[in-house]
């Protein structure tokens, strides 16, 4: 029985703190016509069954269906935000949670959200 309830507690936390950032963009319909690649939002096309990150750090996909996007970066969510903040480094998609008078020490986080 105890097992069981760490088992629930340990899924209701994961739920709570889980947070996916997805959407799709559909293809636009054309009667009688097979899109053979999907075009993002900035206007650029994609060939089909194609996989790309973008520079937002979203990693995307074409399929028959049009273009899945999902987040993949980990956000900081549970951490003494007076006396720390977050930095987002562009080039490795990740947060990093340092103290606001000595940016070399970083700050212990006990959540984060995907």
């Amino acid at each position: 029985m105890n097992a069981l309830l760490g088992s629930l507690l340990v899924l209701a936390t994961f739920v709570t703190v889980c947070n996916a950032q997805c959407f799709v963009i559909p293809h636009e319909n054309i009667p009688g016509n097979l899109p053979n690649e999907c075009k993002d939002l900035d206007g650029v096309t994609h060939p089909m069954n194609s996989k790309w990150k973008t520079k937002s750090c979203q990693e995307c996909s074409c399929d028959q269906h049009g273009i899945s996007c999902c987040n993949t970066v980990a956000i900081p969510a549970d951490y003494d935000t007076t006396k720390c903040e977050k930095i987002f480094n562009e080039k490795t998609c990740s947060y990093k949670v340092v103290e606001r008078n000595d940016p070399e020490k970083t700050c212990p986080v006990s959540g984060w959200i995907m």
